[in-house]
C-alpha cells in the first residue's frame, strides 16, 4: 500500500524554515499603518486528496503569510499544503507580516474522514511503539555513546564542532530525561524528573514560559535548572517527510526531544529504528544533535575473561583472552592489546596468548579490545611492575630534555583543563622574536577567563613518570605582565580528582617586565608535596624522598595568577623543559 506521510509546511516551507532561504513575495509588502485581523482572510480548499488541503492567503492587504497550520507544522507563503490525517477539527492560524506591523486571524477546519495508511509509517510505529503501545514508548539519551550530543555548523549533518564523549554532561540531570510518544491523541510527554540541564536560550524560554522555575548553575554555555512539566500542558507530535527526510514537530513550546538548545521544536531525523533515534535541530547559528534510545535498553555485548599474569621469566607477563561469547549478530574483527608502556599487539584470535616484557618499574595500565562489526569492547588491569629488569641500565638521569617547543620539538603534546570555567591553550606567532633568549617563530599562548585553576599541562604517556633523582629542574620562556605569577605543579593522576592531595606545594616564579621574554626556573629541591591531614602520604621534599623523587609524578600543569577567579589572565610560554624521560621519544 502507499504510504502517505505528514507533508505539513511541503518542500518548500520545510526549506525556509530549515534552510533560511527568503521567502518571495510577487508583491511587495504594503507599507504604513499595521494591517487589522478585518482585512486579513484565507481559504482552505481541496488539495490532491481527501488529506491534503490548499492553504490560501485572500487577504485584502499585502505581506509575508505565516501559517500555523494546526497540525503541529509552520509555513510561509501565500499557498501552502496542509496535511490533515486524522478525524478531528484543527485551528489554522495566519499571521501577516507587513512594513507597517502583523495581524492575525484564525479558521477551523473540521476533517471528517482517517486516513489509515498513515499509521503504517514506519517512523511512527518506530517512535512511538505502535498501535499496541496503549502507554507509548519513552526515549531517553543515548549516555553511554559517543556523540549522544553535538555541534555543528548549520551546513553539515554532523557535530563537527564538538561530539560528547560517554556520559560528559553526568551530574547535570539530563540522563534521566523521559519523552514519550503515544500514537493514540499523538501525545507527547516530557518527564525530567524536577531538573535538567539547557542552553542559556533553552532555559530563558522555558523560565518565561514556566516549565523551567530557576536556575541552579552555569557556565558560558549551559545552565542547570529545575523544572515544573506540568506547566508543558498536553503537547502534540506530528512528522513531516520532505522527499526522503523525515521532521519530527511538536506545536507547543515544551516540546523538547533531548537536550533543550532553544531552537525551534522540529527535529530533522537522522537514522531511527526501533532500539535508536538520532536527530538533528537547527538555528541560523547552529545546528544540534541528539542520539536516543528506548528507556531500559542495552546494547547487545560480547563477554569475557581478560588475564593478566606475570611468568617465570624477570618482569615477563602473560595476556590473554577467555570464555568469549560473541551475540549471533556480531563479527570479531581484531583483537587488539596494550601493554600500558606505549606498545600495543594485534592477537591472531580469542584464545592467542601474547607476551610482554617490562624493562622498567612502574604501574602500567594495560588493556585489550575486541573490536566487531558492532562496536569495540573494552577490558584493562593494572600491571604493577616491582623493580627494573636485571639487564635495565638508567641513562641520562641527570640531563634535561627539550619536551615541546612549539615549532620543530613536541616530545609529548600539551593540553588544557578548563577546570569547569573557560579559557585555551594555542600556537601562535612568538610576540617578540626580535631579541634573546626567544627567537623562535611561534610559543604557547595561555588564556583563562574567570578560572582559578585552568591550567595548560603535560601528561606522560602510560608507563612513564619523572625521575627526579638526579635532575630536579625545570624550565621555560615566559613573556607576560609584570608581577603575574606562572605556577608549576606536578601531579599524580592515578589518584584521579584527589591528585591535588599528593601534588607539589604552589611553586612560582614572578614575571619581572611587561612584554619581554624571560627565563623561568622551577628547581623542585626542598619542595614539599601533600599534607599530614590528608591521609595521602606527604613529603617536605621530593627530590629526596623516595616516595615521590622516581616513578611517581605523570603530569605537569602549568597556570598564571593560580587561585584568581575572576578576569582574563594570560601569558605566551615557550621552550618547556625539563629532567629527561627515559625512553620517551
Amino acid at each position: 500500500m502507499k504510504k502517505r506521510i505528514f507533508l505539513i509546511g511541503y518542500l518548500l516551507v520545510i526549506g525556509l524554515l530549515w534552510f533560511g532561504c527568503e521567502p518571495m513575495e510577487t508583491d511587495k509588502p504594503s507599507t504604513g499603518s499595521a494591517p487589522t485581523a478585518e482585512q486579513l482572510s484565507f481559504i482552505v480548499a481541496p488539495g490532491a486528496d481527501d488529506f491534503h488541503f490548499k492553504v490560501i492567503n485572500t487577504s485584502a492587504v499585502k505581506g509575508i503569510a505565516n501559517w500555523d497550520l494546526g497540525n503541529g507544522g509552520k509555513a510561509i507563503g501565500d499557498t501552502v499544503i496542509g496535511y490533515y490525517p486524522l478525524d478531528k477539527s484543527y485551528t489554522i492560524k495566519l499571521t501577516l507580516f507587513t512594513s507597517g506591523g502583523t495581524a492575525f486571524v484564525t479558521q477551523d477546519l473540521t476533517q471528517t474522514k482517517t486516513d489509515y495508511a498513515y499509521f503504517e509509517d514506519p517512523l511512527l510505529i518506530a517512535i512511538s511503539g505502535g498501535p499496541d503501545a496503549v502507554n507509548g514508548k519513552t526515549w531517553v539519551i543515548d549516555s553511554t555513546t559517543a556523540g549522544h550530543l553535538g555541534v555543528g555548523p548549520i551546513d553539515a549533518k554532523t557535530p563537527v564542532w564538538w561530539a560528547a564523549q560517554p556520559l560528559d554532561k553526568a551530574g547535570h540531570w539530563l540522563y534521566d530525561d523521559e519523552f514519550t510518544f503515544k500514537l493514540v491523541g499523538f501525545a507527547y510527554n516530557v518527564n525530567t524528573h524536577g531538573k535538567t540541564y539547557a542552553s542559556h536560550d533553552g532555559a530563558a524560554k522555558g523560565l518565561t514560559a514556566g516549565y523551567y522555575t530557576a536556575k541552579t548553575w552555569e557556565d558560558a554555555n549551559d545552565e542547570d535548572l529545575t523544572t515544573n512539566d506540568a506547566a508543558r500542558a498536553s503537547m502534540t507530535w506530528m512528522v513531516d517527510k520532505v522527499g526522503e527526510t523525515y521532521f519530527i514537530n511538536f506545536a507547543q513550546p515544551g516540546g523538547v526531544l533531548g537536550y533543550d538548545d532553544g531552537q525551534a521544536r522540529s527535529y530533522e531525523v537522522l537514522s531511527f529504528g526501533e532500539n535508536e533515534l538520532y536527530v538533528r535541530s537547527a538555528d541560523a547559528l547552529d545546528a544540534r544533535y541528539h542520539k536516543l534510545i528506548p528507556k531500559g535498553f542495552a546494547l547487545p555485548t560480547i563477554t569475557f575473561d581478560y588475564t593478566v599474569a606475570a611468568t617465570a621469566n624477570p618482569n615477563e607477563y602473560s595476556y590473554s583472552i577467555a570464555n568469549v561469547l560473541v551475540p549471533a549478530n556480531f563479527t570479531v574483527t581484531s583483537i587488539v592489546y596494550d601493554f600500558g608502556d606505549g606498545t600495543t599487539q594485534v592477537a591472531a584470535s580469542t584464545s592467542t596468548v601474547l607476551t610482554n616484557t617490562y624493562m622498567r618499574k612502574g604501574v602500567y595500565p594495560t588493556n585489550v579490545r575486541v573490536i566487531t562489526t558492532d562496536g569495540t569492547f573494552t577490558k584493562s588491569f593494572t600491571v604493577n611492575v616491582a623493580s627494573n629488569h636485571p639487564s635495565y641500565v638508567p641513562y641520562l638521569l641527570d640531563a634535561m630534555i627539550m619536551y615541546n617547543d612549539f615549532g620543530e620539538t613536541t616530545l609529548v603534546p600539551m593540553a588544557f583543563d578548563k577546570s569547569g570555567a573557560d579559557g585555551s591553550l594555542s600556537i601562535v606567532t612568538n610576540p617578540d622574536a626580535t631579541r634573546y633568549p626567544n627567537r623562535s617563530a611561534h610559543a604557547a599562548k595561555y588564556t583563562k577567563i574567570n578560572a582559578e585553576w585552568a591550567n595548560a599541562y603535560m601528561l606522560l604517556p602510560a608507563g612513564y613518570r619523572f625521575n627526579l633523582t638526579k635532575q630536579t629542574t625545570f624550565k621555560m620562556l615566559v613573556y607576560g605582565n609584570a608581577g603575574d605569577n606562572v605556577l608549576l605543579k606536578l601531579e599524580n593522576t592515578d589518584y584521579a580528582g584527589n591528585a591535588w592531595k599528593t601534588a607539589t606545594h604552589d611553586y612560582t616564579y614572578t614575571i619581572k617586565e611587561s612584554n619581554k621574554w624571560e627565563i623561568a626556573e622551577f628547581n623542585f629541591a626542598g619542595v614539599g608535596a601533600g599534607f599530614d591531614w590528608t591521609g595521602e602520604v606527604f613529603t617536605a621534599d621530593i627530590t629526596t624522598d623516595s616516595r615521590f623523587n622516581d616513578n611517581f609524578y605523570n603530569v605537569a600543569r602549568i597556570m598564571v595568577s593560580p587561585g584568581i577567579g575572576s578576569g582574563t589572565f594570560s601569558f605566551h610560554f615557550d621552550d618547556f623543559a625539563g629532567p629527561h624521560v627515559e625512553g620517551l621519544k
